[in-house]
């Protein structure tokens, strides 16, 4: 019995697919493996030229590991509320508005090392916001930390007693923005 050509062809093509994409994955470049497996997925006629296929692969893993990246910040960053510049709710009675908070969409303050102050009555959304501008932070690729006030101080106590301050400091010193939440309790 005689396997046509085609067939093999295809089995061959599939097994080096496979193999590429292993490859990329063994290489910590996922977002590049994925894209590229679905693009081994497309149709023949549906696949771009090679120029095309390789800026859409190194596209993808750029996406990727700015993904993870800002995963990770906002995992370290242990942010109290999971809140969005877009979640806020502006209104006369908080004393906010959405021109206010859009002045720091763009992380300058950050860049710059200006302190911002929130104040408002007890429940009025000053953590949420912090929160909000924390994880803004992170999608910039900013090392973000958030502690309340009560739980930063007792961190430095016992960083004193076990001999851990001058690292503690060090890692606090890492970060480009520095929440500390309920200060004036």
């Amino acid at each position: 019995m005689r396997i046509p050509v085609n067939i093999i062809n295809h089995k061959i093509l599939k097994m080096n697919t496979s193999n590429t994409a292993q490859l990329m994955h063994k290489l910590k470049l996922d977002g590049m493996a994925n894209s590229y497996e679905a693009i081994c997925e497309l149709p023949i006629d549906k696949q771009p030229d090679t120029h095309q296929c390789l800026a859409t692969l190194t596209d993808a893993e750029v996406q990727s590991r700015s993904t993870k990246r800002t995963n990770m910040l906002s995992r370290l960053s242990k942010l109290r509320y999971k809140a969005s510049l877009h979640d806020i709710k502006y209104s006369s009675q908080r004393n906010i508005t959405k021109q206010q908070v859009a002045k720091f969409a763009d992380c300058a303050y950050v860049e710059g090392g200006e302190n911002i102050v929130v104040t408002g009555a007890t429940g009025c959304g000053k953590s949420y916001l912090a929160c909000a501008l924390g994880h803004h932070a992170c999608l910039y690729g900013h090392k973000t930390y958030y502690f309340n006030m009560n739980r930063f101080c007792e961190q430095i106590a016992v960083a004193k007693v076990d001999g851990t301050l001058i690292k503690w400091m060090n890692r606090i010193k890492k970060a480009k923005l520095l929440i500390l939440d309920d200060f004036g309790l």
